[in-house]
This record gives structure tokens, C-alpha cells and sequence, in this order.
């Protein structure tokens, strides 16, 4: 008898929970049409300083007025398999967990066992698993979430991924992020980004400017063309090489002591 309230408990806070991720954020739909006037990582920049939005730098412009070497620079940077997955990479994130095979399979014991060990692994050392978010994810969390890093966040911020990959279109959530992704202290988006750095809107932007501007994304606020440039150079250099058609392979925990 005693289990019955704990199972109420338990499957109406669920639903509460699903019911708060499917209806009552925003609708994935509208975005498919308009870019947001402000997202969560905004507000939440504009509470700590409220004259932040005073300064903001913001100046959405669609996918096709920007550069093409901008599209593929992040691409590279931050997630090669953005065309072929579904909001969440499973492939780079067995990979950045540590799971030792690309196959898994439930049925098999050696599947489960060794995932099971890259999980416990990935929780005892979370930051192995944080190159791994995709350029879905990362909208996501930008739009609604904040950069906290519990369970109950990713587990909305995968749910907001897919809801994401439903309603839109892959190039449409490329753009809302590359207009929305924070690019230094109130600059957001590349555009802003570009006309910040480099005096250039981002349809004039040359590879290396790209590279540079996709190489400060995983932290702009600690390391951008401003402010300590040389923590972002190598990971430009090695996007640059990417550009040029070499292949390169990278550290799993890469990203520098402020990857996201």
C-alpha cells in the first residue's frame, strides 16, 4: 500500500515535467519564422548586469548573409555530424563517455557492461562528456536553459533538442544558432561577432576570420580576440587545417578549462 503514493508521486511529477517541456515553453514552431528578441542566455546575462542589455550586440540576419567558410568553420568546430544525427550525437557521446566500440547492443553483455562502465566514468569526470553537446543542444540551452550542468538541465536539454529537430529544419536551426551562439561579452550571434572583431559583416568574412570566431564558442567570455586571444590560437589553427582539407584528430577532452 505504501508504494502506491510513491508511484502517484512519482508518475504525476513526470507528467507535470513533460507537460512543462511539450506546452508551456514556447512552441519549436515559432521559431521556424521569427528569431527570438531575447533568449534565456540573455535574460540571464541582463539580470547580473542590468545594463547589459544597453550594450547588447545582436543582429540576426539569415543563413545565406553569412559566409560560406563561417558555415563550415562551425561546423568543424563544433559539431561534424550536425546533417547526420537527430539533436543528439549517441556516437561522439559513447565516444566521450569512453564506451570502446561505434556497435552497441542491448542484448549483448560486453555492450552493457562496458557502457555502464563509460557511464559511471563520464559521472565521476563530467567534463570528458561536455565536447560531445551538439550545435542542436547547444540552441537549445541558449533558447530556454541555463549553463547549469545537472541532470534535470540535460535531460531538458536533450528533450528540447529533439522537440527542435521536429519543427525545424536542419539550415534553420543552424542559422538560430549562429545568430544567437554568444561570441563575447553582449555580442551575439556571427554577425555581431563579425562587426565586433573584425569591422565586417558576416558575409565578408575570410576563413581565417571564420576559424577565429568558431574557435572562441566554447568560451567567449574568457578567451575571444579581446581578451587572452592566445587560449583560442590553437584550436583556430586546427580548425583552419580542417578548412584546408586536412584531417585532424582531437583529444576528447579538448575543449580547454571552460569547454561547455
Amino acid at each position: 500500500m505504501v508504494r502506491r503514493p510513491v508511484f502517484f508521486l512519482f508518475t504525476s511529477s513526470l507528467s507535470l515535467l513533460l507537460f512543462w517541456l511539450f506546452f508551456v515553453w514556447p512552441p519549436p514552431l515559432w521559431y521556424r519564422y521569427n528569431f527570438p528578441r531575447e533568449t534565456s542566455f540573455m535574460a540571464m546575462r541582463r539580470n547580473g548586469n542590468p545594463t547589459a542589455a544597453l550594450h547588447r550586440k545582436y543582429m540576426p540576419v539569415p543563413l545565406t548573409q553569412r559566409s560560406s567558410a563561417m558555415r563550415r568553420a562551425a561546423l568543424i568546430g563544433e559539431d561534424s555530424r550536425f546533417y547526420s544525427h537527430h539533436g543528439v550525437d549517441f556516437v561522439e557521446l559513447r565516444h566521450a563517455m569512453g564506451y570502446p566500440r561505434d556497435s552497441f547492443a542491448w542484448t549483448s553483455p560486453r555492450d552493457r557492461g562496458d557502457l555502464w562502465r563509460a557511464i559511471t566514468n563520464s559521472t565521476a569526470h563530467p567534463r570528458t562528456v561536455r565536447g560531445a553537446s551538439t550545435i542542436t543542444q547547444q540552441l537549445a540551452k541558449n533558447l530556454y536553459l541555463s549553463p547549469s550542468r545537472n541532470p534535470l538541465r540535460k535531460l531538458k536539454e536533450a528533450i528540447t533538442a529533439w522537440r527542435l529537430e521536429l519543427w525545424l529544419p536542419k539550415d534553420r536551426i543552424l542559422e538560430l544558432y549562429l545568430n544567437t551562439v554568444e561570441m563575447g561579452d553582449e555580442i551575439w550571434g556571427v554577425e555581431a561577432g563579425g562587426q565586433a572583431y573584425f569591422r565586417t559583416p558576416a558575409r565578408n568574412l575570410s576563413a581565417d576570420q571564420a576559424a577565429t570566431l568558431a574557435a572562441l564558442l566554447p568560451f567567449p567570455r574568457s578567451s575571444n580576440p579581446y581578451y587572452r586571444p592566445w587560449r583560442m590560437l590553437w584550436r583556430k589553427n586546427l580548425i583552419m587545417e580542417r578548412l584546408n582539407g586536412k584531417a585532424v584528430v582531437v583529444p576528447v577532452d579538448s575543449g580547454g578549462p571552460d569547454r561547455r
